[in-house]
């Protein structure tokens, strides 16, 4: 693990609010980051500011979110105008759309709401940062979090850029929206890229999803704190890194300065099962069974099998790799967890 990652499993510091007239612009690129108290926008953030870049960042409007070194700006993107007015305030060099509803699971629940969020708020910045290249001539880069569940339905075992598009549920489709809207944009001229991010994981995902409540769940069961895990199919797998690891593929495509897609992954396909073992394993648990129990509500309508990543492209244009596997990630969360446990 590098210095980097494991300030990353620290505790955030306090953070600041500021404006453009408070922040002026430094020496180097400014950013625009949509989704900047994320998982990935926080670990983005702290990568940018310090490189030296003047960072963005955009917040839902009455949020009280604040991101340290980071310009707040509470945009609803979605809002006709209100991705032009943005742009053009904050003159980005790059930006990179982090921001949307990241649930399957939530988007089966309220699939419109996921449509506008992930996919109408994505052609809303394209188009804003388009015109606003062509107003201004200065070039504007984009780089916007796609899916890998674009190709949930797609029947192929591993996946790459080529890979037909093929969704299975309203996330994948609005993701698949803005995904084909970066190919528009860059054909009229937007250097635009798609990062098909594979799921990544670190003790910043939030608790909703089953990667850290798998993890919670062990460490509160090694404190006898709870007895069991609630979970629907353990038979699914995916293809998990390190979100710190996927974050630096998002800063080499802007390093790399040309519009194209990636496939970020690690080629690796574990079951929840998988992530369940390796994280009761981490607390001296290795009859894992005995603390799940199935819960057919978390079960979601449609789900893919098995989604796995090529990410040769990355690999040989951008000379990016993963740095953390499977069993590390895991035990990485459990340790955080377990500290946050012994806080409690």
């Amino acid at each position: 693990m590098t210095d980097r990652q494991e300030r990353s499993l620290q505790e955030r510091p306090d953070r600041r609010e500021g404006s453009l007239q408070e922040r002026p612009k430094t020496g180097g690129p400014t950013a625009l980051v949509t989704g900047v108290a994320g998982q990935d926008g926080s670990y983005l953030s702290e990568a940018l500011v310090e490189m030296g870049w003047t960072v963005h960042g955009v917040a839902k409007p009455g949020s009280t979110e604040v991101v340290d070194d980071v310009t707040m700006h509470a945009t609803d993107l979605g809002e006709p105008g209100a991705a032009s007015t943005l742009v053009r305030a904050v003159d980005p060099d790059y930006v990179f759309h982090l921001a949307g509803i990241s649930s399957v699971w939530r988007s089966w629940n309220d699939p419109v709401l996921t449509t506008r969020v992930n996919g109408v708020s994505a052609a809303s910045l394209l188009d804003a940062c388009f015109s606003h290249q062509e107003a201004s001539g200065k070039r504007v880069m984009v780089i916007n979090a796609s899916s890998a569940e674009i190709f949930a339905g797609s029947g192929i075992a591993m996946q790459n850029e080529e890979t037909p598009i093929a969704p299975t549920s309203p996330y994948g489709a609005s993701k698949a929206l803005s995904h084909n809207m970066v190919q528009v944009y860059r054909a009229r001229g937007l250097e635009a890229t798609n990062a098909i991010l594979y799921n990544h994981e670190s003790p910043r995902r939030p608790e909703t999803f089953v990667t850290r409540k798998i993890t919670k769940a062990a460490a509160a069961i090694a404190r006898g704190t709870q007895s069991v895990i609630e979970l629907g199919s353990t038979s699914a797998q995916r293809d998990w890194g390190w979100a710190p690891d996927y974050v630096a593929a998002l800063v080499k495509m802007a390093e790399y300065g040309k519009g194209d897609d990636f496939v970020v992954a690690t080629g690796r396909a574990h079951s929840v099962a998988d992530f369940v073992a390796a994280a009761l394993s981490t607390v001296g648990i290795t009859d894992w069974q005995s603390y799940v129990r199935g819960d057919p509500d978390m079960l979601r309508p449609a789900d893919s099998a098995r989604m796995v990543g090529d990410a040769s492209k990355a690999r040989e244009i951008l000379g990016w790799g993963p740095t953390m596997n499977f069993e590390q990630i895991v035990e990485a969360m459990v340790q955080f967890d377990m500290s946050e446990e012994l806080a409690a």
